[in-house]
């Protein structure tokens, strides 16, 4: 079994959260900047680094503010592996953040 590890990164964006959220939650917008290219077939995302393919699903989203999926690698602990988007907006200045 591999090891879990949880790795958290912010990144602050001159962007509308509408508008951000196309680029977490759409193969569109994901292969834009996340993977090479992003296919989406039913429920499976499929997403491609060069010569590599990953699998996964949406497991919960809220429109504007998060999108969590959970990657598909055919382990019986499969449910254990994820990545997520969190879209922040201080309600004070307003920024943007990317979590």
């Amino acid at each position: 079994m591999r090891q879990k590890k949880e790795f958290v990164l912010e990144y602050d964006f001159q962007s509308s959260p509408q508008l951000l959220y196309q680029y977490l939650s759409t193969p569109s917008g994901l292969s834009e900047w996340f993977s090479d290219d992003v296919n989406y077939r039913g429920e499976k995302y499929t997403f491609f680094w060069g010569e590599s393919e990953e699998y996964a699903r949406v497991l919960s989203k809220k429109l504007n503010e998060k999108i969590r999926f959970q990657w598909i690698t055919g382990e019986s602990n499969e449910e254990d592996y994820f990545f997520e988007f969190c879209i922040h907006m201080d309600e004070i200045t307003k920024d943007v953040s990317l979590i």
